[in-house]
Parts: structure tokens; C-alpha cells; sequence
């Protein structure tokens, strides 16, 4: 938000250096990102033209005797309105002007002495855009008769900005007034407020207008005035000179008081032409399925059902807080304006800027959710400035259409409590009270505490601690005093769940993988890319999104992580890797949300950096099986792998990881992502294997050992050698190769089972399949013999038959 410094001045005295108030702005949480100085140039000042000559040598210069303070200077000048008795900008040898007439933006040039058609030039007379301040180079400027002869331009032309990077909570603080009333309370000098009355002369409103609103859910409030017998002209300078110092263009002297108002206090406006509008009747509805609309920048929108359109009772009329329509602008014809001033829901508003690519000031502002309250005082300042300026005849009274009336939140109890239990420090009653009035709230007292109203410029206060926040940040968190801990240490407290979480990421780490971190918030139709399975929870959707981007929390990792990959495929053609750990949240609809721990992982791209020593296969399913494998093997945990189905994943490449150690607890998901789900996310990659782990789940099973995993024993080194077997079955297709290995490792004296090969085909019976299985027997204690391991091994197979009717292949 940029804040002209002679703009700020007309609501609060400025009595402080412009340092030292943006470092005590900056302490009070509107952060000064800079100062920006305009018109203060070096060896320009103010002069008076003694005298104007025609060049001997060229019919389009003159020769101007200027009086610059010290002295005359003669300089050859080409504008056409230079005349004697002006008081001009005269510009000496050495000054830095900006280059007029170069198409670099922000060029400038150092003024030499030069000769002009045989005539030596000592200066310059400036027009506007060799000073910086605007772009007309048709003539020079000429300034008022009252500026002194030999003043620097910087004291008659110079504006100093401020530059503030706002917080996303401070919609007040985006109207210049909010930032003088945050500058009233810092220093302690009264607040002057524009004035909004205004004499309404003309007839009845309601019966030069009407408004209704179909739908209230994404309009809050509906605010509008008639004035009648305006003149559409050019805005006074003051009132360009305060838009030009921010960067806006001046239009007329309508449009042009709709912005200065929105900048002065933060209420977005719009004016319509009254004899444009069908019925002079405003609709503030939903627009129609294909609707479209042709917005001031003469582009044609198409539209769709979750857009507000301000409409009359034959088409749209403008974008409910985004853009006016070009149908109903104001031009020079206009002789009669509706005046709007709405509150529209800021996540509606936010998202069809977005949708449309149109985001606009006033979007910025509604986006942050304003009260409505903010809209009447809106509509009355604009509509008497352009009393004053266009002229005309206000109707008598206004409409309003408020169908969130009683609720807003109106109040907030503040406890004297509250104020040492959050910032940890007592403060005066006095200097509460007196922090509180200097910011605008209204409060009242009683032995406990306060009752404070909200204003309606400040939708961010709604419980207690933002009070405590407002009177920290006045009175100054530098000005808090620090104390010493006092009393014992805290002891350490066990955190499991942080501990698996940090053993889980150093074992991805461990299995080559690197950690990403996405944010815990998403959207609607991001999240629903994925194909969640129904049984999910509901999502939780955010009141105040910082963007629309962000307006639901995420009930699973997998969009970041597949997003992460679809990045990092269209500018890395190496192995993809990748992992996060974090928190999704999920909505069961009783008591608080749930914050689940989970650890999810991708693969894609090639399995190995090019090498002529390593295979170059893409990466698949066994990438992500073998990492869960190794996690849960440190971790103690010994996992199968089933069939299963889930949506994000394709059929027949999906696996549920289940522990039968555990009461056959399934704790995760590992497979190839669907063909549908993988091309909703642009993705340079043709196969994406991903895995996802519940660490809670995961918790649950460990708890009885460690929190760090590994089953927290120590493991003696066997030194008596190891004999292996293969056998080779024949299963049921149906039949799992987890199956056949989680029976042949319950005998202790197996120290691995690895199935090495499957066939199905010629030879074998239709509805089997045969496994080969390389089983390793070997005793913590001795040599196993022949004779031992037959035993165990038959023992083995009549397991394998009795629970998989498997058989030995002939």
C-alpha cells in the first residue's frame, strides 16, 4: 500500500521525522518496506521567466531569460506555451532529469551546458516528465504564481511515499486512513476524519431506484445513491495529484472520486450511468449458465454460475466487486449516477477474479472479508464529494438492502486477565483504556474487565487476544519488559509422535529420497484431482483464506506430492524421488477436526542417474514398495502387501500394507497412480508410483517398544554359517507371494524368505501359478544339518498347504 505522506497529513500532524515514523509504523506491525521520494531533484528550482525571445536560427525554439534566485540564465526552450511571468521549473548544468525521450522506463540524463542552433542553452525549462512526476512532454509545467523565486522543486513538487507491505489481517490499513488513525495512536496527535455528511435535495430515492439482492449468501450488504444533474468533466488537481502519487491514472471526475474514496478509507465503489440501466432497477444475483459480459477493458467475459453480476432486469451490468461493465460506464453524456457500495463475500470475490484473471483493487480488498459497515460510510463520502466536485442533486436518502444484519460479531469481552496471561505483563487500566479509544473502539468497564465494540473498519478483532495484539503493538513490543525465568526448568517430556515423525524422514533420507514441504491448505477441485475415496471425511473449509488457493485444509498429502513431481518432471530429467510428512485434517463432524500424521512418498523418472554400470528402468511399484519396507524394517515392523483397490491408484498396481503382528492393522497404501488422476497434473513423466503411511497407526503398533523404532534391542552378530533351499510351489493364482513369505518367516529358524520367480502357463494347472522361494535357515546357537533343515522344512510346507493348499511342483 503506497501512502503519500501530504495525503496522510490531512487526517493526523505529522510531527515526527518520516525515519522515525516508518521505524515506529514498522514496530506497530505495518512494516515500511520503503520511502519513496518523487520531484526532489538537485539543481532545480523554481524560476520566473524575465523574458521570451524568438531563436534567430529556428523558428520552432525561443530564447527564455529565467530568474532562478541567483542570477539569470538564458536557455533555449521548444514548448510552445512558455510566456513571460511564469513561474516555471528551471533546471541548472548537472541536474539528473529523466530522458523524455527515450522508451526506456526510468532513464534519465545529466544536463550539460550545450549549444543550440549556434545559441549556448545554460538550463533547462522542465515539463513533467523530465521531472518524473507524469508524462506530458506537449509543453513545460508551469507552477503557481505563489511559489518563491529560487525554492527548490522538491519543496513545491516533492511527495515523500510510504511504501507498506500489509499483513494479510489489515484491511483497514489498505484506505490512507486507516494508516493515519494506526499514526494518531503511535503519536499521540488527533485523528481528523473526512467528512461523509451531505445535503440530499432531490426526490425520494425510492422513487428514482430500487435494489434486490437473489442472493444474499454472496452479497452482505447493498448500498446506493442517486445524484442527479452532474457535468462529467476533468477532475480538480488536487484530486489527480492524489491518485497520480499512488500510481493511479486519473479518468473523470466521477470514477475519479470512487478510487480516491476507496484509497481514503478501503471501501471499493462503483458508479453506473442511471439512464444505462434498464428499470433503474439493480439485480445482485448469480449469473446464468454461459452468461456473458463485456467489462470496462472491452473484453468479453464468459461467466458461470458461482459469479455475483450486478445485473439489471435485462443483462449484467458489472462484476460484483472485479470490474464494472462497459454497458453502463460513465461518459461525458452522463447526467445521472447510481452510486454502489457493497460488501460481497471475500472468497467468492477472490475466486472469480481469479477464474477471470482480473484482479483489481478492488478485489484486494474485498478478498479480505470487510464488515459491512464499511459500505454506508463509503457511500456517503463519495456521494458528497461528487456534490462538490461534479456538482448535482443527491436524491433524498439512500437504499440499503442488509440482509447480514445482527451477524457481525459487535463486541468483545476483554478481561484485565487476558492482557498478563498472553503478553505476560501487567498494564495500566488507564493505558488500555487510552490504546483502545486512540485506535477507534469503543469500550466499557467494570471491575473485571471491558466490553469493547468492533469498529466497522476492522474485520480482524474477534476474540480477546487481538485486543491484547492492538495494545501491545501501540504501546510497543520493544517497550515490553524483559524478565528473567525464574523457578526450575521444565522437565523434558516424551513427544512420540515428533520422534517417529523425525525417524520416519531421517529413513527416507536413508533410502534416497528428499523432503519436501507443501502447504496444509488446498483447494476444492486441487484436492479432488486425486480421487479421493467417498468414505474420506468432509473438508474443512477456511472463514478468512489468505487466497483462494489456499480456502480448504488438505485431507491428504498426495496433490502437494504429485504437483512436487509434476514441477520437478518439466524441468529434471533424473531420478524423482521425493517425500513429505505432515498433518492432514479431516472433518468426522463431532467436536474438533482431526489432525492425522502421515508420511507419503513419490517416484518417478528414471530409477538411476545415467551410468553405464546402472540400470536406466523407470521407476515403479517396487521403488515405492522397497522404501516402505525399509522404513517398517527399522522401525521393527514387518509388513505384507495385498491386493486392494483406492481410486488415486490404478487397477491391479495397488497394494494395502497390513501387519498381522498387529491385529492385521492396515496402515497404508502403496501403487502407480491412475492414468486419469496423473493427467490432470501436467506431468512430463509417464508413471508415478507413490506410497502413503499412517503414523498414527504406525505409532499405535510401536508404542509398546521404542519411539525410535527398531525394536529398541540389540542384535548379537551370528557366527555359525547359514544353508539355503529353494522350493518351487505351486498356489492358487489368487495366492499372494506376502502370504507364501509371511508363513515361511514364522519359523524362527528362517532367517529370510525371498520369492525369486513366478510363472503361469504351460505345465501348470489352469487357475495356479508357480513360485520359486529361497528360504534361509540359520540358528543363533549352531551348524544346522541336513536332517534339521528337512524337518523344518516340512514343517513348513504342511503350513503352506494347510492355509494356501500349496504343493511342491513336480
Amino acid at each position: 500500500m503506497k501512502v503519500p505522506v501530504s495525503w496522510l497529513s490531512e487526517y493526523v500532524d505529522i510531527d515526527i521525522g518520516l525515519d522515525d515514523l516508518a521505524h515506529r509504523l514498522t514496530m506497530a506491525g505495518n512494516e515500511v518496506g520503503s520511502i519513496d521520494r518523487t520531484g526532489w531533484i538537485e539543481n532545480v528550482v523554481v524560476g520566473l521567466v524575465i523574458n521570451v525571445r524568438q531563436h534567430p536560427d529556428a523558428d520552432r525554439l525561443r530564447l527564455v531569460t529565467v530568474d532562478h534566485g541567483n542570477g539569470e540564465a538564458e536557455v533555449v526552450c521548444g514548448a510552445p506555451n512558455v510566456a513571460e511571468g511564469q513561474k516555471i521549473a528551471y533546471a541548472s548544468i548537472g541536474a539528473i532529469l529523466q530522458d523524455a525521450y527515450s522508451s526506456e522506463p526510468g532513464k534519465t540524463k545529466k544536463l550539460k551546458r550545450s549549444k543550440i542552433r549556434g545559441v549556448v542553452s545554460d538550463g533547462m525549462v522542465c515539463s513533467v516528465r523530465e521531472l518524473g512526476i507524469g508524462d506530458d512532454h506537449e509543453g513545460i509545467l508551469v507552477l503557481d504564481d505563489h511559489a518563491e523565486v529560487g525554492t527548490p522543486i522538491g519543496e513545491v513538487l516533492g511527495e515523500s511515499v510510504l511504501d507498506i507491505e500489509l499483513t494479510p489481517n489489515r484491511p483497514d490499513c489498505l484506505g490512507v486512513l486507516g494508516v493515519a488513525r494506526d499514526v494518531a495512536a503511535i503519536t499521540g496527535n488527533p485523528l481528523k476524519q473526512p467528512e461523509v455528511d451531505f445535503d440530499a435535495l432531490g426526490p425520494d430515492i425510492d422513487t428514482l431506484a430500487s435494489v434486490e439482492i437473489e442472493d444474499p449468501d454472496l452479497c452482505l450488504r447493498y448500498t446506493l445513491s442517486v445524484i442527479e444533474g452532474v457535468t462529467i468533466g476533468e477532475s480538480p488537481k488536487w484530486l489527480k495529484d492524489r491518485l497520480l502519487a499512488i500510481g493511479e491514472r486519473p479518468i473523470n471526475n466521477i470514477v475519479d472520486i470512487t478510487n480516491f474514496v476507496m484509497f481514503e478509507i478501503g471501501q471499493p465503489l462503483h458508479a453506473f450511468d442511471y439512464d444505462k440501466v434498464a428499470d433503474h432497477k439493480i439485480i445482485v444475483r448469480r449469473a446464468r449458465s454461459g452468461e456473458k459480459l463485456t467489462t470496462l477493458d472491452s473484453k468479453e467475459r464468459k461467466l458461470d454460475p458461482d459469479m455475483l453480476l450486478i445485473a439489471d432486469p435485462d443483462h449484467g451490468i458489472g462484476l460484483a466487486g472485479v470490474m464494472g461493465g462497459a454497458n453502463s460506464e460513465i461518459s461525458e453524456s452522463t447526467g445521472t449516477v447510481l452510486l454502489e457500495s457493497a460488501t460481497f463475500e471475500g472468497v467468492n470475490n477472490r475466486r472469480t477474479a481469479r477464474t477471470l484473471e482480473l484482479s483489481s483493487q478492488a478485489t484486494l480488498r474485498f478478498e479480505k472479508s470487510l464488515r459491512s459497515g464499511l459500505a454506508e460510510v463509503g457511500l456517503r463520502r463519495a456521494t458528497k464529494l461528487i456534490l462538490e466536485i461534479a456538482g448535482g442533486k443527491a436524491a433524498s436518502g439512500i437504499i440499503d438492502v442488509n440482509p447480514s444484519a445482527g451477524q457481525e460479531l459487535e463486541s468483545v469481552r476483554l478481561e484485565s486477565s487476558d492482557i498478563p496471561r498472553v503478553l505476560g505483563v501487567e498494564f495500566d487500566r488507564g493505558v488500555v483504556e487510552s490504546t483502545l479509544r486512540a485506535l477507534g473502539f469503543d469500550l466499557t468497564g467494570d471491575a473485571t474487565g471491558w466490553d469493547v465494540l468492533i469498529p466497522y473498519w476492522r474485520p480482524d478483532i474477534s476474540i480477546s487476544e487481538d485486543l491484547v495484539e492492538e495494545i501491545a503493538r501501540i504501546v510497543g513490543y520493544d517497550n515490553i519488559p524483559t524478565t528473567i525465568l525464574s523457578g526450575r526448568p521444565p522437565q523434558w517430556q516424551p513427544q512420540p509422535e515428533m520422534d517417529l515423525r523425525q525417524r520416519v524422514t531421517d529413513l527416507m533420507v536413508q533410502a534416497g529420497m528428499r523432503e519436501t514441504i507443501n502447504y496444509s491448505a488446498t483447494t476444492s477441485e486441487g484436492e479432488a484431482r486425486v480421487s479421493l475415496d467417498e468414505s474420506v471425511a468432509a473438508q474443512i473449509k477456511l472463514r478468512n483464506p489468505i487466497s483462494s488457493d489456499f480456502a480448504v485444509m488438505r485431507r491428504t498429502l498426495r496433490e502437494g506430492l504429485l504437483m512436487t513431481v509434476a514441477r520437478n518432471s518439466r524441468t529434471w530429467r533424473g531420478p524423482i524421488a521425493i517425500f513429505e510428512t505432515g498433518r492432514v485434517f479431516l472433518d468426522y463432524g463431532e467436536g474438533l477436526p482431526e489432525e492425522r500424521q502421515m508420511a507419503t512418498g513419490a517416484f518417478a523418472g528414471p530409477r538411476n542417474d545415467l551410468h553405464w554400470d546402472l540400470s536406466s528402468d523407470t521407476s515403479d511399484f517396487y521403488d515405492a514398495k522397497g522404501a516402505i519396507e525399509f522404513v517398517l524394517t527399522n522401525l521393527g515392523i514387518s509388513p505384507v502387501f495385498e491386493p486392494g483397490v483406492d481410486p488415486t491408484f490404478a487397477v491391479g498396481r495397488t497394494a494395502i500394507v497390513r501387519v498381522p503382528a498387529a491385529n492385521d492393522a492396515v496402515i497404508g497404501v502403496v501403487g502407480e497412480i491412475s492414468e486419469e488422476v496423473l493427467s490432470q497434473f501436467d506431468a512430463e513423466v509417464d508413471r508415478v508410483a507413490l506410497f502413503e503411511l499412517d503414523l498414527q497407526s504406525v505409532l499405535e503398533i510401536i508404542s509398546g517398544s521404542t519411539p525410535y523404532g527398531g525394536g529398541g534391542k540389540f542384535q548379537e552378530f551370528i557366527r555359525v554359517p547359514a544353508s539355503h533351499r529353494d522350493l518351487s510351489l505351486i498356489v492358487k493364482s489368487q495366492s499372494t507371494a506376502g502370504e507364501i513369505v509371511e508363513i515361511a518367516r514364522r519359523n524362527r529358524i528362517v532367517a529370510s524368505a525371498t520369492v525369486f520367480d513366478l510363472f503361469e502357463g504351460k505345465g501348470v494347472p489352469e487357475g495356479k501359478k508357480a513360485v520359486a522361494v529361497r528360504l534361509v535357515y540359520q540358528s543363533p546357537k549352531k551348524t544346522l544339518t541336513a536332517e534339521q533343515i528337512g524337518k523344518i522344512e516340512q514343517q513348513i510346507l504342511n503350513q503352506l498347504k494347510k492355509e494356501l493348499g500349496a504343493e511342491l511342483r513336480a
